[in-house]
């Protein structure tokens, strides 16, 4: 769903810092304040669980996707 609101050039100013600073889009930026804001995203539950050990996403995400890259790049250079 597409939202438009209007901000004070300032404001949209800072946005637009923090989201490069952060390396995400202004529109990823502004989603995650507002789920943040609605209570369902929560920082402070994320730091609970990398305190707590418990395991976040697929231990082997990593090694996939290095054998994704390496595959497309293998295909990429065989021209």
């Amino acid at each position: 769903m597409a939202l438009s609101v209007r901000l004070e050039p300032a404001i949209e100013a800072r946005i637009e810092e923090e989201a490069h600073r952060l390396g995400i889009s202004k529109s990823e930026f502004v989603k995650d304040a507002i789920e943040r804001v609605l209570g369902l995203k929560s920082p402070a539950e994320l730091l609970h669980q990398v305190r707590s050990n418990t395991p976040l996403g697929t231990r082997d995400a990593s090694e996939q996707v290095s054998r994704k890259v390496r595959k497309k790049l293998r295909e990429k250079h065989t021209d």
